[in-house]
């Protein structure tokens, strides 16, 4: 019965407009070339600047600055914005599930009714 309402609740989720709007924006970004070789450049500064301070080395001044160049020019992008927005949404959709989830597991705690 667990496994069901589990599947039955992913679905539900999965027909939601937050989630639709999260793949839509998704998509709508991978498809932007711009966006996608700026969040790529990003992930390899990013990368490179982990792998310094694993070394324990410090991430130099010209990384840190072209960082904030990529993410200025990645923030002013229209798809990149949409996909923020959307992504947030469905956190907050996704936050709210997890609250009634776990005031049920509270309320089933202390319930002498056993369903099953």
């Amino acid at each position: 019965m667990l496994e069901d309402k589990a599947k039955e609740l992913g679905r539900m989720i999965g027909q939601s407009d937050e989630y639709k709007a999260v793949k839509r924006s998704s998509e709508g970004l991978n498809a932007d070339r711009e966006a996608t070789m700026v969040l790529q450049q990003m992930e390899q500064i990013r990368q490179q600047a982990q792998a310094m301070s694993e070394r324990g080395e410090e991430p130099t001044a010209e990384m840190e600055h072209q960082l904030e160049g990529l993410f200025s020019q990645v923030q002013s992008n229209s798809n990149y914005q949409r996909a923020i927005s959307a992504q947030d949404n469905f956190d907050k959709l996704m936050l709210r599930v997890n609250q009634l989830i776990a005031e049920g597991i509270r309320a089933g705690a202390t319930s002498q009714i056993i369903l099953g």
